[in-house]
């Protein structure tokens, strides 16, 4: 469930400040008769994703091969959107403007069609990395587990991105950015061994001796004994690199000297003694 909660948190969040961003963007530019078309493309965007991964769910369960190649797919997303975010989470709210501004210059019928398709393509790539995701989960958590990690980290997204919203300033989205980076590192790592494992079963591995490898990652996947730890690694590594994170910050404030402290400051004026 937690790891189905950290997917859908990230990926919701990113989709949801995408919608945020544009949909703030048309009002401050006097565009908020396209809002209409952009809350319609991120609908159709959420129903899509959530369709395809139900799809790839079902599908994934039929055979360990499609287990293991749904894994590998969902480890290469998952270092792809990390990377992505990293470099280009600062730069977010520019990009999605410039974006807009060239799409909804066009008249009628014409800019809303193109608010709504930006609006379909930007959340559907996230969503459809999410669904690819959590398919490969489906076979090893129980679908109430993974609807409840879904909705709650879906909720915790919307939350975060209001918050954004409505206090942009203060959410450090690059420090978030940062501690789920680490999760989805840690995670990546899990669905290697689990593609390996997987792949293992299904005997594809070229050139090893597939049975022995198949015992040898047991303890390893998601329900080993060392996969357990990784689990917990999941949570207890991005919540240590966020302590840290906080306790730096706090001792930088801190070191900060304030106001006042009998330092005469450069604009300040020369005593005519000293002069």
């Amino acid at each position: 469930m937690y790891a189905t909660l950290m997917i859908t948190f990230r990926e919701g969040l990113e989709a949801f400040l995408i919608a945020a961003i544009s949909a703030a963007y048309l009002r401050q530019t006097g565009r908020a008769a396209l809002l209409a078309p952009l809350r319609g493309g991120v609908a159709v965007a959420v129903l899509m994703s959530a369709a395809l991964g139900v799809l790839l769910a079902r599908i994934g369960s039929l055979t360990p091969a499609t287990e293991g190649w749904l894994a590998a797919a969902a480890m290469v997303l998952v270092l792809g959107c990390t990377v992505h975010m990293l470099r280009h989470g600062k730069q977010m709210k520019g990009e999605i403007g410039k974006r807009l501004d060239s799409l909804s210059g066009k008249a009628g019928f014409g800019a809303g069609a193109a608010v709504f398709l930006f609006a379909l393509l930007m959340v559907g790539r996230e969503g459809v990395e999410t669904a690819t995701m959590l398919a490969s989960l489906a076979s090893q958590s129980g679908s109430g587990d993974m609807f409840v990690g879904g909705a709650l980290g879906v909720a915790c997204a919307g939350l975060m991105a209001l918050a954004w919203t409505r206090y942009g300033r203060r959410v450090n989205l690059s420090r978030f950015f940062q501690v789920t980076a680490v999760f989805m590192v840690l995670f990546s790592v899990q669905l290697a061994i689990y593609a390996f494992h997987e792949f293992s079963e299904a005997g594809v591995l070229p050139g090893l001796d597939n049975a022995w490898w198949h015992i040898a990652t047991e303890p390893y996947g998601p329900e080993g004994v060392y996969g357990h730890w990784l689990t917990y690694g999941l949570l207890l590594v991005p919540a240590a690199f966020l302590l840290v994170g906080a306790l730096r910050d706090r001792r930088a404030v801190q070191a900060v000297p304030p106001q006042g402290d009998g330092l005469r400051r450069a604009s300040d004026p020369i005593p005519a003694s000293a002069r």
